[in-house]
């Protein structure tokens, strides 16, 4: 049995061990510096031999280094069994992973310090982000979020200490504080020992992964969104290191950009967006109020023609949306004026055809859209006071024809 040194040693980045055993392109020494993958935290990059090792993962108590097709037999690489092989971690990598695995932890400790009932669910670290998983009594929104970068940076900004032990079982679960999650913690627990980190003043949890000597050493924490995957559960989405600091960047930036078109600044932003907005908001009222006025003055041009014994304006319109006719056409009906019903046909490659009666009317809107549908095809309905059906197969000026001979 085999077990990784990385979690102990993160700072290690070159060893030399002994090859216990060869199976293919899988290889098991006695000792290893390689941390497999776990718990979220991706596996080491690095070589062994000079051989590029494609995975680490922990099998039946041992860590296998996975090598990609290397000289010699091209399977192992030439690596034989009971021979001593270098290995070498992929610095970047690791000094990535450990602290994007630190940050997530101080992220954690930051939503302590605003949210109730917190639990944790679990986190994974990709190349680009880290996504830390949290069930709370109420959920993040924005200004949380906001906070939780607020509070994260500003424990890298204090320097905090990270030291971890290793403790039997009942005396870490004892500790003041300490996150525990069997089913999230893979690594953390070995033959009844649990190891423990702890952020100075920060956060306590159970945890096998990698990590930083003190949070100064994380550099930015971006916050990148928030999600819910499931009921109960936040998903907060960050990043660190090069992709933390352009997204900031491109932030800050686009802040700059849109304060500018504003005319005011960064701060005002919110305000002046507001003003925006209660601007749009009227304006689009005055439009749709002014289109409507247009609408029922061109539905009101329309030619009449009495079917079954009832007044009916029909007629044909381009360049209308169907949805926007309703309530000009319903205006037309309504109130004791001389028209029962209006139709109007939509003109295009596919017409449509809306209709709205009056409320006291014989005729039923409704009703002669299903039969203007079974007619010309297409498909619609509605009630007896308005209907509406859409790609009728054939021209507009006929589907106005036939409504006006209808009796």
């Amino acid at each position: 049995m085999t077990a990784s040194r990385a979690p102990a040693e993160p700072s290690v980045r070159e060893f030399e061990a002994r090859v216990e055993r060869v199976d293919g392109r899988e290889v098991v020494l006695d000792e290893t510096c390689f941390y497999p993958e776990a718990g979220g935290q991706p596996a080491d990059r690095g070589t062994l031999a000079g051989v590029v090792v494609d995975d680490v993962i922990e099998r039946d108590g041992d860590v296998v280094h996975v090598l990609a097709d290397g000289p010699g037999d091209g399977t192992s690489g030439g690596i034989d069994g009971g021979g001593t092989v270098a290995g070498v971690i992929d610095d970047e990598f690791r000094t990535y992973c450990a602290r994007a695995h630190t940050a997530s932890h101080v992220l954690y400790g930051a939503a302590r310090r605003i949210c109730d009932d917190l639990g944790y669910a679990g986190f994974d670290i990709s190349p680009e982000k880290v996504r830390v998983d949290l069930t709370t009594a109420e959920p993040i929104d924005d200004d949380d979020l906001v906070e939780l970068e607020r509070l994260s940076n500003r424990a890298v900004w204090d320097s905090r200490s990270v030291d971890w032990e290793t403790l039997p079982e009942a005396e870490a679960r004892a500790v003041d504080g300490v996150a525990f999650n069997t089913k999230t913690e893979e690594g953390a627990m070995d033959g009844g020992a649990v190891r423990v980190v702890t952020i100075e003043d920060w956060d306590v949890a159970a945890c096998g992964g990698t990590h930083v000597g003190n949070t100064a050493e994380i550099g930015t924490i971006e916050a990148l969104g928030r999600s819910n995957p499931g009921e109960g559960v936040t998903r907060v989405e960050f990043a660190v290191g090069p992709t933390a600091i352009d997204r900031d960047a491109a932030v800050h930036a686009a802040a700059l950009e849109a304060a500018a078109a504003a005319d005011t600044n960064v701060v005002g932003l919110p305000d002046a967006v507001g003003r925006f907005r209660e601007k749009t908001e009227r304006l689009e009222s005055e439009l749709q109020a002014a289109k409507s006025a247009l609408l029922r003055g061109r539905l009101g041009e329309f030619s009449t023609a009495t079917v079954d014994g009832e007044t009916w304006a029909i007629g044909t319109v381009a360049d209308v949306d169907p949805n926007d006719l309703r309530e000009p056409a319903e205006s037309l009906v309504e109130g004791g004026t001389a028209t029962d019903a209006v139709a109007a046909v939509g003109t295009g490659s596919a017409p449509f055809l809306v209709i709205a009666a009056a409320p006291d009317a014989a005729a039923d809107a409704g009703d002669v859209v299903a039969e203007a549908t079974d007619e010309f095809g297409g498909g619609g309905g509605g009630g007896p006071t308005f209907a509406q059906g859409g790609g009728l197969d054939a021209d507009a000026d006929a589907v106005a024809a036939w409504l006006r001979e209808r009796r």
